[in-house]
């Protein structure tokens, strides 16, 4: 075991009543003494590591306006949608999610610490009453006691405030935090509905592609009765239908859970958004214009950046109250009470009786292990340094991925939709034309696979669009309210 001493002097005297002036002139020359302690600290100044930001994002996208996507013009950006159940959901997931509920503990749970530490800074009174009795040989005594006690420990070298300014520090990191979860539901949410749309587009377009491939199917029996076909040619017309049909139990499965899962991020039990969310509508598609933030203002507004850096202003408090806690503390305490033999007696003036008491402790020998933890902390300070690097560079990244992304899906669903067209084009006329009997069935099937095919690339690509916005949006560090 590694020896530890502190040496602590004290006064401790008791005082009557009548030498109250004694007392004044006491505490007057300690509170002396702790101010010009203070005074000769100096606080210790923290600056966020040096980042790298660019001027401007390296991936446009087409449709990007100026420089005025604040945080303002973002903090309810599924509003942009133009969907009133999009919004409904949002809004419902924000009050009721069970991690925005626990995020907010979190956050209250750091607001009464704050409270904890600060109560530390000022003087602490307590009451206390008490009543005796003793037996020695054939005598018998009473003695009853009250009276207040107080205690103060001037803060000369700022433990207690640094420990004050780590707490404060903790409760704005935590405040981030809960904005941060807020943030990430709502895109959560959102890519949740427009992911159950895009469900439905898709389950549509199965359904009708089915029931064009029943058509044909219908068509192939009748020329097998008439003669002018063979049984190679139904089988293969019923082998595509059956085909087409297998993806719907699929599809239906899939859109039943990601009504389950709205349900859940709403802080609903599964299927209570079933009714709600039973009627298939279009995909939601924000405004094409996108108001976009300069790196720099988006780092501003992003939470989970600004937890970062409250991290580090918590760490460099700590690193201070860490090493204040290498120098002498002092303390002031106190009684004024009334002791007496008998209860009528405590009215008395000779029954008041009061007590000073203060004292100094100055850490000797202690194996190192106040330096140490000052180490600790300093440690402790450079993860969150280091911390608040990483965040700012995934930052920085989120938001180039999904201007990318946006940009290449959109050139994508251009491409898509025009040869959607084409092949719903080619269908027809490829049905048209074995009805009279001038192509073979061959190119019929060929048709209707790929109408099928593009049709649904064009639905998801449709719905990844949507969802390129929201992660857009949530990298930019919409979706909350300072």
């Amino acid at each position: 075991m590694s020896p530890s001493h502190r040496v602590t002097a004290g006064v401790l005297r008791a005082i009557p009543w009548r030498d109250t002036p004694r007392v004044q002139i006491a505490l007057n020359m300690l509170l002396v003494l702790a101010v010009s302690g203070c005074a000769s600290l100096e606080p210790r100044v923290g600056q966020l590591p040096a980042a790298t930001v660019p001027a401007a994002w390296a991936a446009g996208a087409a449709g990007t306006t100026g420089s005025d996507g604040g945080a303002s013009s973002l903090a309810q950006w599924w509003q942009r949608f133009d969907e009133p159940l999009l919004t409904a959901l949002v809004e419902q997931a924000l009050r009721a999610n069970t991690s925005v509920r626990t995020a907010r503990a979190a956050l209250q749970q750091a607001r009464a610490q704050v409270d904890a530490q600060s109560a530390g800074l000022l003087p602490s009174v307590g009451a206390s009453a008490s009543t005796q009795r003793s037996r020695a040989s054939n005598n018998t005594g009473n003695t009853f006691q009250a009276g207040f006690d107080a205690s103060w420990e001037p803060d000369v070298f700022g433990r207690l405030r640094s420990g004050v300014n780590a707490s404060e520090a903790d409760a704005r990191a935590a405040e981030a935090s809960l904005a941060d979860v807020q943030v990430s539901l709502a895109a959560e949410v959102a890519v949740s509905y427009i992911e159950l749309r895009g469900l439905q587009q898709r389950l549509a377009i199965a359904r009708s592609n089915l029931a064009s491939q029943q058509e044909t199917l219908q068509i192939t029996q009748w020329r097998l009765q008439a003669g002018l076909t063979t049984s190679l040619v139904t089988e293969q017309a019923r082998a595509a239908a059956e085909q087409t049909a297998a993806q719907i139990p699929t599809l239906e499965t899939s859109l039943a859970q990601s009504r389950y899962r709205l349900a859940v991020l709403t802080g609903q039990v599964p299927g209570a958004l079933d009714a709600t969310l039973a009627a298939s509508a279009p995909v939601p598609q924000p405004a094409a214009e996108l108001a976009l933030a300069i790196p720099a203002e988006t780092l501003r507004q992003r939470p989970d950046v600004r937890a970062a850096e409250q991290r580090i202003a918590a760490a460099l408090a700590r690193v201070s109250q860490a090493d204040a806690a290498r120098y002498p503390r002092f303390s002031i305490g106190g009684s004024l009470g009334l002791r007496a033999l008998t209860l009528g007696a405590l009215s008395g003036g000779s029954a008041v009786t009061s007590a000073l008491l203060g004292s100094v402790s100055i850490p000797l020998l202690d194996g190192g292990a106040a330096r140490a933890q000052v180490r600790v902390q300093s440690a402790a300070l450079e993860q969150a340094r280091v911390a608040y690097e990483a965040t700012v560079l995934t930052a920085l990244q989120d938001v180039e991925n999904a201007l990318v992304a946006l940009r290449g899906d959109r050139e994508r669903l251009t491409r898509l939709v025009a040869a959607a067209n084409a092949a719903s084009n080619a269908a027809l006329l490829a049905q048209q034309r074995y009805s009279s009997g001038l192509i073979d069935f061959q190119a019929v099937l060929e048709t209707q696979r790929t109408l099928l095919s593009t049709q649904e690339s064009v639905a998801i690509t449709t719905a990844a669009v949507a969802a390129d916005h929201v992660r857009l949006y949530k990298a930019l560090g919409g979706g909350w309210n300072t």
